[in-house]
This record gives structure tokens, C-alpha cells and sequence, in this order.
């Protein structure tokens, strides 16, 4: 006995299994109603339309939210390209947490005047997203925007009245009877647990695709769609391990390893796109130095362990202060940190500045070979600039800071110093 290609012994196809039922159910069925068999699919393709755009919503929404964070339009304008495609979207737009619109898009559609569309579909054309990003992992995703979508009514109208003709069309054949049945007898063998796929797939946190709630498939497991739940896992945990490895790559290559904060490298990609965002938004843009006094003198006495911690230390006071979500904290190198302050001009970097130097005080960190107060203190330079050109003023920026961190150290130390 032969065996089709991709069959194994005592394996039932999923096919097999419908056209055995299909079979035993001709038998018994007369003529059904086409009108109830289109209020079944009324509300079918509602709970399809819906699930499937709130889908499509989820796994935007990482890209979104880093569109909005990162206040890149061009990002913004390809998640939008994206919904649109399958037809059925009228209107989207993502706008950051100013309520500016960073991309929108619209097309134009038809009036629809039948009342049975809008019955069936006007309560389901709007949808709205508060955008959340997760800045490091201490700290709670924060609303950076909204993500607005709205179905195109004209579509939908006439998707249903396509879907609609061809039940009727069929109702006209003994085959819509077994159609009609078979859609309540598979609800149990077949449909039921398509929908528990579809359940866990669209609770996969977008994130974590690993960790999807699989179902258990019971008499399907070893069909076609036990099989497809098994590739799907399968699919799943190869993203998830290729998110892994980048997630790895990324610390790696813009965090630092000592303190955990960014490092010199992140820093230098972050100043450069803040230097163009604030040169086309005609914003301003500040930087602070800072610097652990006398801390080759702290190694020296308390052991590289001590000046480790210290480090780590000073870095969690600086993050403790600087928190907005568009700032940035940095390790510059050493016992040298940086901090750059978007939209900020001199006089609120220079706040921030003062709640830094209190802030690392405040951690009363003994120092004995300190010449101040027998702790550890930094010193800060200061400095703000508003560009009026592309790139050329950003070393002037930063020498002008390094400049006002040397003058906090000329004068004793333990100081903000900022430019006049």
C-alpha cells in the first residue's frame, strides 16, 4: 500500500476528516435559511475585522512607539505604509506626546448610505492607541504618543455584500445546506480550535514571541493543525532567539559594562541626531561634564573594587536625575560622565547640573585623600548651545563644556561651572 507524499502511517489528514463529516451530513440536511447563514457571517467577519486590526495594531506598536520616542517622521510614514496595506484602512496617523502628527495618510472613499453597513460596522471603524516605550529596564514604559486608525466603510460594505452574494449564490444549491450545518458541526472539530490559534497568536506579546501562550490541540495534534500550531511555535522561537541575539548586540555595542548606562560610542549616535533635530526645530541643546574629583588618589587608597563601585554608584545618581525620556547619561570615559539635555536651555541645564552635584554628594561616599570634605565630589561644566548650522558646532559645544569643567577644577572643585 502506497502512501502519499508527506503522509505517515496511522496519520488522519484534517482534509479526510471534513470530507468523511461532509459526507455523513449530506444525508441529513435540507435547505437552511440564507439569512441566517449571512447574520452568522455578519458577525463573524465583525469579530474578524476587529481581531485582526487590533493585531495588526499590536505588532506595530513596538515600531510606533519607537518612532514617536525617537521623533523620526520617516519611521512614523513606513508604519503607516504598512497598515495600509490589505485596503481596508481610510485614515492613519501616529502623533507624539505633544499631540504633533509625525505621519498621517488618507485615501479617498466612497459615501456609503446603506443603513445595514453602518449598523454592522460604524461601532467598529475607530480605533486609538496610547503608545508606550520603556526606556532601560528600571524604568515603567511611558506614554510617548498615540497611534489613530479608521476603516474605510466603503470596503467593508463591499466585502460584506460580496461575501453576502456568494452565500446566497450558494443558497440556491443543496451545497449551502452542508455548508450551513458543517459551520456549526466544525465550530467544535475545527473552527474552535482554530480560534484558540488565533487567540494565543494575537496574546503574543510582540516582545517576548517566545513565550506565547501555545494551546494544547488534544485530538488535532497529530493533523495538519497540530502541525501548523508546532511550525508556529517553531516560527516563534526562532524570532525569539534572533530578538535575543540582538537585544545581546545591542547592549553590547551602546551600553556600558561597568555601569550599565550608555557609553561613549551611544553617546557620540545620540549628540549627532539631537544636534540635527535641535538645528531643524530651531531648539536648544545642552551638555554637562562631569568628573569624580581626585579619583586616581581613591583608587590608590581604596582598591579598584571601591572605585568600581563608586563609578556604579554615581552612575545611578545621575540617571536618578536625569530622567526624561529624550535625555541621555552617559559614561564618557573613566571617571568622566556625560550628560546631553535636549530641548533644554542654559538656565534649566544648569538646574539639572545643581541637582547632580547635591545628588553625588548625597551619597556621602567616604574619600580620605579628598582636599574638600573627606568625601567624594565632582566637579560640572555646563554648557547650551541653539544651532544654526547642520553639524560643525557640535565639538564647539563640547569643548565649550569641557572648558567650563576645567574651570570648576581650577576653582577648587566640588562645583558647577557654566558658560557666561
Amino acid at each position: 500500500m502506497s502512501l502519499a507524499p508527506g503522509s505517515q502511517p496511522g496519520r488522519r489528514s484534517l482534509t479526510a476528516k471534513q470530507a468523511g463529516l461532509t459526507l455523513a451530513i449530506a444525508l441529513l440536511l435540507s435547505i437552511l435559511a440564507g439569512v441566517i447563514e449571512l447574520a452568522l457571517d455578519a458577525r463573524s467577519m465583525r469579530q474578524e475585522i476587529v481581531s485582526d486590526t487590533r493585531y495588526r495594531l499590536d505588532l506595530v506598536h513596538g515600531t510606533a512607539a519607537e518612532a514617536a520616542f525617537q521623533l523620526n517622521p520617516e519611521l512614523a510614514a513606513q508604519v503607516i505604509d504598512g497598515l495600509f496595506n490589505g485596503g481596508r484602512v481610510a485614515s492613519a496617523a501616529i502623533t507624539d506626546d505633544f499631540g504633533r502628527t509625525m505621519a498621517a495618510r488618507q485615501r479617498e472613499s466612497d459615501p456609503v448610505s446603506g443603513w445595514v453597513a453602518h449598523a454592522l460596522f460604524e461601532d467598529i471603524l475607530h480605533y486609538r492607541r496610547t503608545l508606550h516605550y520603556q526606556a532601560g529596564s528600571d524604568n515603567p514604559p511611558q506614554p510617548i504618543g498615540e497611534l489613530e486608525l479608521t476603516l474605510a466603510l466603503d470596503r467593508l460594505a463591499r466585502d460584506f455584500t460580496d461575501r453576502s452574494l456568494l452565500i446566497f449564490s450558494l443558497g440556491v444549491a443543496k451545497a449551502l445546506a452542508i455548508a450551513a450545518l458543517l459551520a456549526l458541526v466544525f465550530h467544535w472539530f475545527v473552527t474552535r480550535p482554530l480560534l484558540r490559534v488565533h487567540a494565543a497568536i494575537v496574546d503574543t506579546d510582540p516582545r517576548q514571541p517566545g513565550r506565547w501562550p501555545k494551546p494544547a490541540m488534544g485530538r488535532h495534534g497529530s493533523d495538519e493543525l497540530g502541525h501548523l500550531v508546532d511550525s508556529v511555535d517553531q516560527l516563534l522561537q526562532a524570532f525569539q532567539r534572533g530578538l535575543d541575539q540582538r537585544d545581546q548586540l545591542h547592549q553590547i555595542s551602546t551600553m556600558d559594562g561597568l555601569t550599565g548606562i550608555a557609553n561613549r560610542r551611544h553617546f557620540d549616535t545620540f549628540i549627532e541626531r539631537e544636534w540635527q533635530r535641535a538645528w531643524r526645530n530651531g531648539h536648544a541643546l545642552s551638555v554637562i561634564f562631569i568628573d569624580i574629583d581626585h579619583f586616581k588618589e581613591f583608587n590608590d587608597h581604596y582598591g579598584h573594587v571601591a572605585g568600581d563601585d563608586t563609578l556604579r554608584a554615581v552612575a545611578e545618581a545621575l540617571a536618578g536625575v536625569v530622567h526624561r525620556a529624550s535625555d541621555l547619561v552617559a559614561r564618557y570615559g573613566g571617571e568622566e560622565f556625560v550628560c546631553v539635555l535636549p530641548d533644554t536651555d542654559l538656565e534649566g541645564a544648569l538646574r539639572v547640573a545643581g541637582r547632580i552635584h547635591e545628588r553625588i554628594r548625597a551619597l556621602d561616599i567616604p574619600h580620605a585623600h579628598s582636599t574638600l570634605a573627606g568625601r567624594v565630589t565632582a566637579s560640572l561644566g555646563v554648557a547650551s548651545s541653539r544651532p544654526a548650522h547642520d553639524d560643525t558646532g557640535i565639538e564647539e559645544l563640547m569643548a565649550q563644556a569641557d572648558g567650563q569643567l576645567y574651570r570648576a577644577k581650577h576653582q577648587g572643585r566640588d562645583r558647577v561651572a557654566a558658560q557666561t
